[in-house]
């Protein structure tokens, strides 16, 4: 029997891990012969309900899953781990300044990252909001991890973005390709028309509608989670789950020639001139960044915006840093 991969997830009592748990268990990101152990780190209030989570996933009798180890210390939780999927994050409160939000979040990050620090193989993917600043907080207290074992999750983005593309395009989701999303995981992100294929020809060919594509395209994608909100009373769950899934398989596979992924990453030596000290979406194959990418004018401007945004966000953490 092959050597179980350990995955660390945060979050495991929230509704984003009630979907994912169960797909790592499944089998959904490794062979179909790969044994995993999950540690789950949770707040102290829920670990009750954690426990009942646990209780599900063992009556699942996955084949797969050989172990659970459950627990609200990140050192313990995360001691020996392949994989840290960092869901759990503190979410914006009624009246919250965006400033507080980011503070409050750094000082979850901070903890983590010193507790992951010491393992110098770990791949972090960050998930809770502020996604972008958290990965760089924790990058920074994680002094003994590459910065290349840190990224922070797009892909759900990307998939927004390629759905759109296909429904207007009327054509299936596999037929669109090379979707790139720049920048934050904010209301600033940069859905890229200019390079995505829909069919192997370019999507403003294919659409030849470029005020939707700079209009109601872009701003579906940047608003696609309010308005889920807004829709179900909850925020994105089996959707953001199904998108770690995939950010995962995209770190660890090959990239197909036809196409590339996305993920936010150390921006540091990268080609397209973004302040080097932030974590940036980039399009990404085989764990680099795709080069020679060109933008109108239009795009260009917005992603020196989400750059602008996040280096606002980094200097509002800086004393975390």
């Amino acid at each position: 029997m092959k050597k179980a991969i350990h995955i660390g997830v945060t979050g495991g009592a929230g509704q984003i891990c009630y979907s994912l748990l169960y797909r790592l268990a499944a089998g959904d990101v490794f062979p179909s012969d790969q044994p995993i152990v999950l540690h789950i780190l949770e707040l102290p209030h829920a670990l009750s309900a954690l426990k009942g989570v646990v209780m599900e996933l063992e009556d699942c009798a996955f084949p797969l899953l050989s172990g659970i180890v459950i627990g609200d210390d990140p050192h313990r939780v995360f001691d020996g781990v392949d994989f840290a999927l960092l869901v759990g994050a503190k979410p914006r409160g009624k009246g919250m300044e965006r400033a507080d939000l980011l503070e409050q979040n750094a000082q979850i990050f901070v903890e983590q990252g010193k507790a992951l620090s010491h393992n110098k193989k770990v791949k972090v993917l960050v998930v809770g909001n502020p996604a972008n600043t958290n990965a760089l907080v924790l990058s920074h207290n994680a002094k003994d991890l590459p910065r290349e074992n840190i990224r922070s999750m797009m892909r759900l983005d990307q998939n927004r973005a390629i759905t759109q593309l296909a429904k207007k395009a009327e054509v299936s989701v596999k037929s669109v390709k090379k979707v790139a999303v720049w920048g934050n995981h904010s209301a600033s992100m940069v859905p890229d028309y200019d390079n995505a294929l829909i069919g192997g020809k370019s999507a403003k060919e294919v659409i030849h509608d470029l005020p939707w594509l700079q209009g109601e395209f872009m701003k579906t994608v940047q608003e696609r989670g309010a308005a889920i909100i807004a829709a179900r009373g909850f925020s994105s769950a089996a959707s953001a789950a199904h998108a770690i899934i995939s950010s995962i398989r995209d770190w660890i596979y090959e990239t197909p020639e036809d196409d590339f992924y996305v993920a936010g990453i150390h921006a540091k030596g990268n080609p397209y001139h973004i302040q080097e000290d932030i974590f940036f979406s980039f399009p990404l194959s085989g764990g680099e960044i795709v080069p020679h990418l060109k933008v109108d004018s239009f795009l260009e401007a917005k992603i020196k915006a989400s750059e602008k945004e996040l280096i606002a966000e980094r200097d509002a953490v800086r004393k975390w840093l």
